[in-house]
């Protein structure tokens, strides 16, 4: 049972696993099922074990994970996975087709070449080939980290679920300085066409160069996005759905980031166009947090980017 688990620092370091993957191998999910404990895992479990409440009216302080040694060892999870929803919840999980996880700082992928058209064959002909080959060049996995300075003594009266937010504002923040990797992959060797001035008809003239693949998603500056919103044909009607996210009249997602320049808009399919690719989860000195010691929290992700489908991906740019 979960409550008889013995928690030790060893188990951030299992080659192969994360720290849930561990917990799980020794506390598995099957186990609860039909439960009242079915929807937790193996960490959240954890936290009910030793009664540490991140969120809702009584949520704990930062100290309450420190209350044992071996409830200390639950602490570096909750940052990690503090700092990875913010991730996750930056823009960068929407534009991607698919995430590849690799063992190390360099991925070889395939390509498709299927230039050959798609038309009938007449009997006794061969059929037209697509084919998949290893990719010539590899894609780098770049670092991407942040050291956060803090001491036990400011952080412990924090109540969990404040701290959390500010665990998740880095999150998005490293998420955004990763973007400018997705779109260095999203418009090398892209086809481009060209404006003088940004209208509505560009934007359409956009979309009508998509002919195997919808132009769902358009990424943007965020002084284009304004200069967008602020066209007539947006303003004719409400493009904002109930959860948030805005589309253009047509039906693409519009996404905005600094990492692309105010000249550029970028038409693609998020289904097909991007592969995300990591080396690891989210890296942290497990030992020192276990030990209170917060001065120097160093957070740390390796990744990278590759087009996968060249027509789902085309780029206008604004040339004054």
């Amino acid at each position: 049972m979960y409550n008889e688990i013995r928690l030790e620092k060893g188990l951030y370091n299992l080659s192969g696993k994360s720290f849930t993957e561990a917990l799980e191998a020794l506390d598995p999910s099957s186990a609860y099922e039909n439960s009242p404990l079915s929807r937790l895992d193996a960490y959240e479990r954890q936290l009910k074990r030793f009664d540490i409440k991140v969120s809702g009216k009584n949520c704990d302080t930062v100290e309450k994970f420190f209350t044992t040694t071996e409830s200390a060892v639950l602490f570096p999870e909750f940052l990690r996975r503090s700092i990875k929803k913010g991730f996750d919840e930056a823009i960068l999980g929407g534009i991607v087709a698919a995430k590849t996880s690799c063992d190390c700082n360099t991925y070889i992928g395939c390509l498709l070449d299927d230039a050959t058209p798609y038309t009938t064959t007449a009997e006794g002909t061969a059929l037209p080939e697509s084919s998949v080959t290893e990719n010539t060049s590899a894609t780098t996995l770049l670092k991407y980290g942040r050291i956060i300075n803090a001491s036990y003594e400011a952080v412990r009266q924090q109540r969990l679920d404040v701290f959390a937010v500010m665990l998740r504002g880095i999150g998005i923040k490293l998420a955004n300085s990763v973007m400018a990797a997705a779109v260095t992959a999203l418009t090398d060797d892209t086809d481009a066409i060209t404006t003088s001035s940004l209208v509505y008809g560009d934007l359409t003239r956009l979309y009508g160069q998509f002919s195997n693949f919808d132009m769902n998603a358009v990424l943007v500056s965020p002084a284009t996005a304004a200069s967008i919103f602020a066209m007539s044909a947006m303003q004719e009607a409400s493009f904002v759905s109930a959860d948030g996210k805005t589309y253009l009249p047509f039906g693409a997602e519009l996404f905005k980031s600094c990492a692309v320049d105010d000249d550029t808009v970028i038409g693609f399919n998020k289904d097909f166009a991007l592969e995300l690719i990591t080396s690891s989860d989210f890296i942290m000195e497990t030992d020192k947090l276990i030990n209170r010691q917060l001065d120097c929290i160093a957070v740390s992700v390796n990744c990278g980017f590759r087009k996968l489908t060249a027509d789902a991906v085309k780029v206008l740019t604004i040339s004054a």
